[in-house]
């Protein structure tokens, strides 16, 4: 893993954590305030864009680490060309997907305008920028992955038949 890789890995778990730890503490002082007979109106709405935002960072560090579930088993009972075909088609695939989701993620945050939540004047396109910054997110680490996944997938695996 590279330098820059490593920091970007890094970057990633520690912004995925603080989202974590700040959306427990929300969780834990609004049951506190229920407990209490009070009620944080704007629980509700902020826990639910901290989950977002904690599921596409989370999503980015996954990829990263190519933990996302996979169909390596027929990848690896094909011959070394199909492999690589499979390989790269899933690649292209998935780089199409991530680039269609992120540009219909930054269309949407032209569509609000002016519009905020509902319970605090927090604009909605602030709130909304994780889709089109999560695909981003996801795809760079997918590209950082690559390499790596393919020495492993297809490369290593093919050396490792050779020498049984």
């Amino acid at each position: 893993m590279t330098t820059l890789t490593s920091i970007f890995k890094r970057a990633l778990e520690g912004v995925s954590l603080g989202l974590l730890v700040t959306l427990a503490v929300i969780v834990v002082l609004a049951v506190i305030y229920r407990t209490l007979g009070s009620s944080l109106i704007w629980y509700d709405e902020i826990a639910s864009v901290l989950l977002a935002w904690l599921t596409y960072f989370g999503s980015a560090l996954a990829a990263l680490k190519r933990a996302h579930l996979g169909f390596t088993g027929i990848l690896l009972s094909a011959s070394l060309k199909m492999r690589r075909i499979i390989f790269w088609f899933s690649e292209i695939c998935t780089y199409a997907f991530v680039g269609v989701c992120g540009y219909a993620g930054w269309y949407v945050l032209r569509i609000f305008g002016n519009e905020t939540l509902v319970s605090l004047p927090i604009p909605l396109s602030v709130t909304q920028a994780v889709i089109p910054l999560g695909f981003a997110l996801f795809a760079i680490a997918q590209f950082a992955s690559t390499r790596h996944a393919y020495q492993e997938l297809v490369l290593q695996t093919v050396s490792s038949e050779r020498n049984h």
